[in-house]
């Protein structure tokens, strides 16, 4: 049996496969899973052909040039559901993957997909009573998978069709009691279900998250339940789509560890790749056998005259999420795992910054330290109200827990961050570091309190502005630093975290400043505070060059 993840990466590592970087990030981990399996789990080539075997025995297409030929997966299609299906836990066989994200452009074969693996989750996964739904939000849109696609491919097989009934609603299995059915979020039947398998359809479609969590929650006392997402990306923002790929990244970047969590993203890595044909692939596997080559490229042609096809093309065909704020730094520039001790840094002068942001949010302290060479050295402190942490990590799915028991975090009793901590900060980095702040920006906003306590205390304290006019030049340069492997953060995974969550506003003189993604739920408090501290060192640099260099 065709090991196909190894296959398909290996391609992708030659250049056969155009693939964008989050693919690569996912892929990379499931090789490595490979050579080195992680206890308790294992990979099962056998388990991980199943579905595989099953679809191409069984299933046919319904729509087409290719109605009535069966069902052919391609190599990233196999290569996915090698993923999903193969990884084991070694002593019970049951399948680790909880959560499945597919973001790929349209026409691509996910229906025909998705159809055939509902088909096999009821009639060939083992499992009693199996309830597997094609879910939408609309009630149409959901059938698309199940009428169209599941219930053809039942009355093109003798063998499914003779044990597979159609009923009013549904198609059922007698032998395990199972049935296959089609689900919307405007239905009066989402209490009570028992999920199996959910084929969640155009995951950017739905404006909330109710229905996601009605059916996280519906899949709890299955054995080995998969919620298998699969969408293009869509056009409005700060919905559950934007809060699910936000989650996969965190994961894919290793902020958050998900090991029942996979996400196979085709999107382009940059919007200038739209007119490169080369680069088509990245968004659309399926291209030149699924897809059809020609359609695409006259899609594209259209869109270069006329912009109000563009943001369909970019959207629906290359998974480029329309925002008017601009990305700031990938992934791979802001990363840098080299760490320091304190006492690498002690005995020093440095440069302050604080985003205080509100008294019921996420507030950071900033350390700044340059050395003769030019290096920076950036220390960090976070502060939450204790009386939000579970409220945090269940809303946001970022580990504030564990960000807390390693002392990263420091929690404020009570339902408001106590700036008298963040003062005691300051003061302890002096007394047991010798850490002596020159100079300690901060926003004006909300701040005039702390203020004049860090003044008692005898800190010198500068206003920093918000504006562009004042962070534009700073914020260029800390960029610059940070993809230069020029700050050294010690690898701290919250600033690491609001680093790739920040995004910029230019004005009309290319004048930048930060500003949050796509989800307004997103925090940027690390990155602020640094960038706050960014700015004074950046005024003061003469004479901070004088005194500590």
């Amino acid at each position: 049996m065709t090991n196909y993840i190894l296959e398909y990466w290996n391609k992708i590592q030659s250049g056969e496969v155009q693939a964008c970087r989050r693919l690569k990030q996912q892929y990379q981990k499931l090789v490595d899973e490979l050579e080195n399996p992680r206890d308790p789990w294992v990979f099962d080539l056998e388990k991980a052909n199943r579905p595989i075997e099953f679809i191409e025995r069984f299933c046919k297409h319904s729509k087409g040039k290719w109605i009535g030929k069966p069902v052919r997966l391609e190599l990233f299609q196999k290569a996915k559901i090698q993923a999903v299906f193969g990884f084991v836990h070694k002593e019970t066989g049951l399948r680790r993957a909880r959560e499945v994200l597919t973001i790929i452009g349209r026409k691509n074969g996910k229906s025909t997909e998705k159809a055939a693996l509902g088909l096999y989750m009821l009639v060939g996964d083992g499992e009693g009573g199996a309830e597997v739904y094609s879910i939408a939000t609309k009630r149409d849109q959901a059938r698309i998978v199940f009428a169209d696609h599941a219930v053809p491919m039942v009355m093109q097989s003798p063998a499914l069709s003779k044990h597979i009934r159609k009923r009013k609603t549904d198609l059922y299995f007698p032998v395990t009691f199972s049935k296959f059915e089609p689900l919307a979020s405007d239905s009066n039947s989402l209490d009570g279900l028992n999920v199996h398998y959910a084929i969640m359809d155009e995951l950017h479609a739905i404006k909330d998250r109710n229905l996601y969590d009605v059916i996280k929650q519906a899949m709890t006392a299955r054995e080995q339940p998969l919620l298998d997402m699969i969408t293009t990306a869509g056009f409005v923002r700060e919905c559950i789509y934007d809060s699910i790929y936000e989650y996969a990244c965190n994961v894919l970047d290793g902020i958050v560890e998900d090991e029942r969590f996979l996400a196979f993203i085709y999107e382009l890595d940059d919007r200038s790749e739209w007119t490169d044909y080369r680069m088509w692939e990245k968004a659309n596997p399926g291209l030149g056998t699924i897809k059809d080559y020609n359609e695409l490229a006259a899609n594209v042609e259209r869109a270069k005259n006329d912009p109000d096809f563009l943001p369909t093309v970019l959207t629906k065909d290359f998974n480029l999420r329309d925002t008017v704020a601009g990305t700031w730094l990938t992934f791979d520039q802001i990363n840098n795992e080299e760490t320091f001790t304190m006492d690498d840094i002690r005995d020093t002068y440095a440069v302050g910054g604080a985003d205080l942001s509100s008294t019921t949010d996420l507030t950071c302290t900033t350390l700044l330290i340059m050395k003769p060479d030019g290096k920076k050295y950036a220390v960090q402190q976070y502060f939450l109200p204790e009386d939000l942490l579970k409220i945090r990590v269940k809303e946001d799915k970022i580990p504030y827990d564990k960000w807390h028991a390693r002392g990263l975090l420091t929690l404020c009793p009570g339902n408001k961050v106590d700036y008298s901590m963040v003062t005691a900060w300051f003061r302890r980095m002096v007394d047991e570091y010798e850490i002596y702040p020159l100079w300690i920006g901060y926003d004006p906003w909300n701040s005039q309190y702390w203020v004049d306590e860090m003044k008692a205390a005898g800190f010198q304290m500068e206003m920093v502005r918000q504006g562009a006019q004042t962070l534009s030049q700073p914020m260029k340069e800390m960029g610059a630093d940070l993809s230069a492997k020029r700050i050294n953060y010690n690898n701290n995974p919250i600033l690491k975290w609001c680093l790739t969550n920040t995004s910029v506003k230019r004005d009309e003189n290319d004048n930048i400043r930060p500003v949050k993604g796509q989800n307004q739920r997103q925090r940027i408090d690390g990155a602020v505070s640094l960038l706050i501290a960014y700015t004074v060192l950046f005024n003061h640099m003469d004479d901070y060059r004088a005194l500590a260099c």
